[in-house]
């Protein structure tokens, strides 16, 4: 590349987070029944939303047209995914930061915080406990600073991990939520065999942004949101882009988000796999914290998913224990695919059988287990999944789209959700969830045609019979 042509390269980066235009798109919008419902109904052709149609949905405020959305998002979510939901848990192998975020108790002033960053031994622990509870893929999670600078650590760690497995119990998948990389050491976190990397730019405002990453390599705004860039061009295609809630007005960060949604597409031809929707909860040390800036109110919170399930309605929407109970139930019909359970933020939590005080990155409102989580997704008619067949069969990135889109790819879903459910059923789960679960297996395979249930039912048998891990 010329010198010019790295400057031009940079100054698009620099610029496709565009605030004028969203402050523009959000300027003097009410609610208008006649357009939203015009908009709703385009949103049921599964094709996504533009900008302006999300600036529109965010002044809903009736009750009538708010139902409306709802519903909206739910069919959305149900002609896509059906009644899935994917289980995942987080595994935090360090709390080392050098940044200085003021939101977070990983930040490198907060004395109050217990530091402790784990070793191998360590980390094939906590691995091996959430395998024995049933757990299929993790999310693996650190602080911003790695021991002696060195990023094989996480390298090695997700080794670890893939190799903790015992007596039938393994990780099957391995995400990965770290600090932004280089080209080259991106590269080796491929080869690493990651599923998706994930990256929360945590607010796209910019002086925002400033305000609350006060030191640290975190504090270059840029670096961290042209991150997914530098992964994409280094070959890692899953990717899952986030947004913490409450540093500033949602309603900017949900339009900012589509505006990187859409770099993304247009220059790699791709969008996020997933995107999470965290709201600032409190965290040990940090004032602001307990203190939102830009508080998001529950209203407005289920107005964010179900407008980002008909927006980008091919992108799953991850929920985290940072949510009650309740919360995180009335999520999966507003559009949510994928949800953490039974969740330490922690390093070595599981494997102790601590709690997270003294050592979480924040304060969790769902503190209840795989299996209780797992029994109230079945009594709401939902289908618990661990599948991980897609990221082992290659179809990621645009292979993944160029099924979604045509609904091809809930043939491999849909058998795969009940085969892997089926297993934990058999493997782990407590006697009054594996009957509630059997009889919604059986009930869900009566639903489908023919052909799907054949397929299905030959998949289950196997389990049945002992094999596990069985996926098409």
């Amino acid at each position: 590349m010329t010198l010019s042509g790295a400057i031009a390269g940079k100054l698009q980066r620099m610029t496709f987070i565009d605030e004028n235009k969203i402050h523009d798109e959000l300027l003097n919008i009410s609610e208008d029944s006649g357009v939203v419902m015009e908009i709703l109904a385009r949103a049921r052709e599964l094709k996504g939303l533009a900008r302006k149609d999300v600036a529109r949905l965010t002044a809903i405020h009736s009750p009538e047209l708010l139902e409306l959305l709802y519903e909206t998002a739910r069919y959305v979510k149900e002609t896509i995914y059906g009644r899935r939901l994917v289980l995942f848990a987080p595994l935090y192998i360090s709390n080392l930061c050098s940044n200085e975020c003021t939101y977070c108790a990983f930040r490198a002033g907060n004395t109050g915080l217990e530091r402790r960053c784990l070793g191998r031994d360590e980390i094939r622990r906590e691995a091996r406990t959430l395998a024995e509870q049933g757990h299929k893929r993790i999310l693996l999670v650190t602080g911003e600073s790695y021991p002696s600078g060195d990023f094989r650590y996480v390298v090695d760690a997700i080794g670890t991990v893939y190799e903790a497995a015992r007596a039938g119990h393994e990780i099957r998948r391995v995400n990965v939520n770290i600090a932004p990389l280089d080209t080259d050491q991106f590269r080796e976190l491929k080869k690493a065999k990651i599923g998706t990397y994930q990256l929360f730019q945590e607010t796209y405002h910019r002086e925002t942004y400033a305000s609350v990453h006060r030191a640290g390599k975190k504090s270059d705004y840029l670096w961290r949101l042209t991150a997914m860039d530098r992964a994409l061009e280094s070959g890692i295609d899953d990717i899952g882009l986030g947004v913490l809630f409450g540093l500033h007005d949602w309603r900017f960060e949900l339009l900012a988000l589509m505006q990187h949604v859409e770099h993304l597409e247009q220059n790699f031809g791709i969008g996020p796999h997933t995107v999470s929707v965290p709201r600032l909860e409190p965290a040990l040390g940090s004032e602001i914290s307990l203190s939102p800036p830009d508080r998001v109110s529950d209203e407005d919170f289920r107005k964010i998913m179900a407008i980002l399930r008909i927006a980008i309605p091919y992108t799953g929407i991850i929920m985290s224990t940072r949510e009650s109970p309740v919360m995180r139930m009335e999520s999966f019909a507003l559009g949510v695919s994928q949800i953490s359970a039974g969740s330490r933020t922690s390093p070595g939590a599981y494997g102790s059988g601590e709690d997270d005080e003294g050592g979480g990155q924040f304060s969790l409102g769902d503190h209840r287990d795989l299996d209780e989580v797992i029994a109230d997704i079945v009594r709401l008619g939902y289908i618990p999944s661990f599948c991980t067949a897609c990221y082992r069969l290659g179809r990621t990135g645009a292979d993944f789209m160029d099924l979604a889109k045509p609904g091809e790819i809930r043939h491999h879903c849909d058998p795969n959700a009940l085969s892997t459910f089926l297993e934990y059923l058999l493997d782990y789960a407590s006697p009054d969830t594996k009957i509630a679960g059997v009889k919604l297996i059986n009930d869900i395979l009566a639903g489908f045609d023919a052909q799907g249930r054949h397929r299905a039912s030959a998949m289950l048998e196997q389990i049945r019979s002992g094999r596990r891990d069985v996926f098409c």
